[in-house]
Parts: structure tokens; C-alpha cells; sequence
């Protein structure tokens, strides 16, 4: 037990230190370049086509997900796992409506789901490997930071000075003490090998992102944008198995 609550005393001191430097910084306004994506090809009536469907994953991500609650490994994690598998099936409508005509006001609704889903799945990790009653507790207060983060973030750039330092945040700091808690903790509710490769392909997603032209240009089809999209959606899937029973679960 004393060992545990020193691993809780680290994860909080890491995200009060984070949390506090995000608020000595400038806010951060949505960059209108942002929404200049590599890829503007349109296919089948469908504008930016390739950044659009390939939002479809997502959402078989999600609803496969939900059919397979049956095989949910710990009960205690069940919230989480609903949860988490609606904000996935939600980012591919999102996605792919933000991606039709790409905009800041459109923005809300690809970061929205996201946002859900990242919170529940790290209110899950919290529950598996630090403290139930913590996880359990967190879940929808950890939801509702993330939707006032959005909400915060749309209003200040409708207001003439956008800020997402919040939303920052909300996507960067569980991505930062995940891995942390995971070479901390055992737990027995989620698969530590499938959180690992949730985490991997999330990575490659981010870098993906970043490369966004050079691959569309390397590829001349694909972008790195839609790359990044499968990336993104598989490391749901990696993270919707990271909650069933497997005989593969790692210790």
C-alpha cells in the first residue's frame, strides 16, 4: 500500500508540475494554416475524400468494440470501456465531417469525441493500475475537464484569442503518465502489451501528422494526414483489446 500511494504522489506531482508551466506560457491560438491539409483531392463527390474515409475505421473501431463488451476482462472497468468505445465510434463522425470542409468551428467536432475517449481510457489505466475507487471516481470528472477544455479553447478563439493550453492538456498529459503508470504498476484489467502498441501507434500517428505533405508527396496518392488517421484508429483497436480477456495478456 505504501508503495502505491508514492506512485500516486509522483503521477499528481508530474501533472501539478505540467499543468502549472502549461499556465506560464502564453495561451496558444488554433494556427488558420492548420487546416491546409496535403491532400485536397476529391473522389466520388466527396471532397478531401482521403482524409474523410479513412475516418471510417473509427467507427468499426468503436462498434466492435461495444458488440464485444461481453468479453470485457474486469467489471470494474465496464463504465470506462462503453465509454471509451462511443467516443471512438463518435471521432470517426466527427472526423469526417470536420475533414468535408475543414474549419475552427468544425474543429470542435473532430476534438470533442477525441477528447472522450482519451479521458475514459485514462481514467481506466488510473483504475487498473493505481486505484479503483481513484479510477472509478475520476471517470466522468476527467470527462467533463476534457469537454470544458473544448469548450474553453472554442470560446477564447471566438472571443479574438484562442487558447488551447487546456486542451493541450487534456491530449498530452495522459500520453505522458500512461507510460509512467504502466512502468510502475501491474495490474490485471488491461492488457499491458495491447496499451503499449495503443501508445506506438499513437506516436506514429503524431509523426505521421507532422509529415503530412512529404508522404503525400513520397506516395503521390496517400497523406501523411490520413496515415495518421489509421494510425489513430488502430491504436483504438489495440486499446479496445487492452480491456478483453486474452490468453496473450501480458503480466
Amino acid at each position: 500500500m505504501a508503495t502505491r500511494h508514492w506512485q500516486l504522489y509522483l503521477i499528481g506531482a508530474i501533472g501539478a508540475v505540467v499543468i502549472a508551466a502549461a499556465f506560464f506560457i502564453d495561451p496558444i491560438p488554433q494556427d488558420p494554416g492548420y487546416h491546409a491539409f496535403a491532400d485536397r483531392g476529391r473522389m466520388l463527390g466527396i471532397p478531401n475524400f482521403w482524409n474523410v474515409v479513412t475516418n471510417l475505421p473509427f467507427l468499426v473501431a468503436g462498434i466492435v468494440g461495444l458488440a464485444r463488451l461481453p468479453r470485457l476482462a474486469a467489471a470494474a472497468l465496464r463504465a470506462h470501456y462503453i465509454v471509451f468505445c462511443i467516443g471512438v465510434s463518435l471521432v470517426g463522425f466527427g472526423s469526417a465531417y470536420y475533414h468535408c470542409d475543414p474549419s475552427t468551428p468544425a474543429l470542435v467536432w473532430d476534438r470533442l469525441p477525441m477528447t472522450i475517449a482519451f479521458m475514459a481510457l485514462f481514467a481506466a489505466v488510473l483504475s487498473d493500475r493505481v486505484s479503483q475507487t481513484l479510477g472509478r471516481a475520476m471517470l466522468w470528472p476527467l470527462i467533463t475537464l476534457g469537454i470544458a477544455s473544448i469548450a474553453w479553447w472554442i470560446r477564447t478563439e471566438l472571443a479574438g484569442q484562442g487558447d488551447l493550453r487546456p486542451y493541450a492538456i487534456v491530449q498530452f498529459l495522459p500520453m505522458l503518465l500512461v507510460p509512467l503508470i504502466l512502468l510502475l504498476s501491474r495490474g490485471g484489467g488491461l492488457g499491458t502489451v495491447w496499451l503499449w502498441a495503443s501508445l506506438g501507434a499513437y506516436v506514429g500517428a503524431k509523426l505521421a501528422e507532422h509529415f503530412d505533405p512529404a508522404i503525400l508527396d513520397a506516395t503521390g496518392v496517400f497523406s501523411g494526414h490520413s496515415l495518421k488517421h489509421l494510425l489513430a484508429a488502430l491504436g483504438a483497436w489495440f486499446a479496445v483489446r487492452a480491456f478483453q480477456k486474452s490468453p496473450a495478456r501480458a503480466l
